[in-house]
């Protein structure tokens, strides 16, 4: 093996049919390339018929050669695939509305090196969180959005997206409802959160609501943004348990609390190449 020092730490993904031999030809391929696999998952769906890999693999290969290795397997098995840098940042595009729970955490832990993402803007149809990306130092911008104004927000939205290279687009509590092409031009790269009240109760005052009928959990649902409201292929979901004791503002903060983290759990997930559609599902590599 090339000197530790000399080596680069790849992720490749890897999703094809199902069918004999992709492991033991894409291991193989690693091996030929001078790798060591350092982590390998995999997974076939009876449902689709599809294979879905994810490996983390050290070599001296650069990222381009590396690639070139693989590109002889994926076109044997017709399969699509990615090499990219393990703990590369992901440029992200954040779009809110006046809730800072979800931003704010997006942003602490990018600020901190928890999160490994890179965000370059803040897109909001409200002025509220100027402040909160100002602190961050995070460019903020923000346009009303009405029925007459709704075209050029989202004209804007495709605008930086090209702009600033965006791979992945983040509702941190965006109120407002993609039109179907935005929600096609931004597929399998846009993640939404909501509470998980839905369909249950809807419109304003979930929480309320929710006390009124003494829920006893309250959780989150982060999936990815489909023309069909709230009904993406899920990527996460996590839930806290309550009672009768709670108040409306305690059952609001306990919702937000896991907003927040179930957001940044998924968007964690795909940044780091571990989250693969499967129809109207998704595979999860943990």
């Amino acid at each position: 093996m090339p000197q530790t020092d000399a080596l680069h730490h790849w992720v490749l993904t890897f999703s094809c049919v199902d069918r004999p031999g992709i492991v033991h030809a894409v291991s193989g391929a690693c091996v030929a390339a001078s790798g060591n696999i350092t982590e390998l998952q995999q997974f076939s769906s009876t449902d689709t018929g599809h294979f879905f890999l994810r490996l983390e693999v050290e070599t001296a290969l650069d990222g381009a050669e590396f690639e070139d290795r693989m590109r002889p397997v994926a076109e044997e098995f017709a399969a699509e695939f990615e090499v990219v840098e393990r703990g590369r940042k992901l440029r992200t595009l954040v779009l809110a509305t006046k809730a800072a729970h979800c931003v704010n955490d997006l942003l602490a832990r990018e600020r901190s090196g928890q999160l490994p993402i890179e965000v370059p803007r803040v897109l909001a149809n409200h002025g509220d969180l100027a402040d909160l990306a100002g602190f961050y130092g995070v460019p903020f911008e923000a346009h009303t959005v009405t029925a007459e104004t709704k075209a050029a927000f989202e004209g804007r939205v495709r605008e930086l997206v090209e702009a600033d290279d965006i791979e992945l687009v983040v509702l941190a509590r965006y109120m407002q409802i993609l039109s179907p092409e935005l929600c096609a031009f931004l597929g399998g790269r846009a993640i939404n959160i909501h509470h998980s009240f839905l369909p249950g109760f809807k419109g304003a005052n979930p929480y309320r609501q929710a006390h009124a009928r003494g829920v006893k959990l309250i959780g989150a649902t982060a999936h990815f943004v489909t023309s069909d409201l709230d009904e993406g292929p899920i990527i996460e979901q996590n839930v806290v348990r309550v009672d009768h004791t709670r108040t409306v503002a305690q059952l609001v903060a306990i919702g937000q609390d896991e907003e927040s983290r179930t957001l940044t759990s998924a968007v964690q997930l795909f940044a780091e190449r571990r989250v693969f559609l499967d129809g109207v599902r998704t595979v999860i590599f943990r």
